[in-house]
């Protein structure tokens, strides 16, 4: 059974994967009406991996007794300078949810509730993944600059990293 703190926590968490879902769609949006499928394919990639998330964060909280809750989200970001700013507002977000899940261990493991910590364990995983990958592309978009055929050749070959 969840704790009424852990299962608010666990809820404010809901609504991080579900903005960060939203947040990556409006980004896939910008991309793909500029041109750059490539960007376009992985960012709604990111946007429905964070949906599956909050799916998984949904159904832990009802397995264990509590009750999810759906909230009304904060509306994302629509439009961008540039492309390397898609990829900077990526990797502050992936590093915010690091965050987030990071004091969702801590609260945890304050209140010994260590069902959720395992649990948890998955998303601490996951957010270093997320995390590399986002510092790994901002550092190619940085070296790319303004090159009109180094962004071709990026926006091509990210999208070899969304077929699967």
């Amino acid at each position: 059974m969840l704790s009424k703190s852990i299962e608010s926590a666990l809820n404010n968490q809901v609504r991080i994967e579900a903005e960060s879902s939203q947040a990556y769609l409006s980004m896939a949006v910008w991309a793909e009406v500029k041109g750059l499928e490539g960007i376009s394919s992985f960012m709604y990639d990111q946007s429905n991996e964070e949906r599956q998330h909050m799916l998984r964060l949904v159904k832990f909280i009802n397995e264990r007794g509590g009750h999810a809750h759906i909230s009304e989200l904060t509306a994302p970001n629509v439009t961008f300078r540039s492309y390397q700013e898609i990829f900077e507002k990526f990797l502050e977000h992936e590093v915010l949810v690091s965050e987030s899940i990071n004091e969702l261990v801590h609260i945890a493991l304050q209140e010994k509730d260590y069902a959720t910590h395992n649990f948890l364990q998955w998303y601490v995983s996951e957010q270093i993944e997320e995390e590399a990958v986002a510092r790994t592309i901002l550092d190619k978009v940085k070296m790319i600059g303004d090159d009109k055929g180094g962004l071709y050749l990026f926006d091509r070959d990210i999208k070899l990293l969304t077929v699967k």
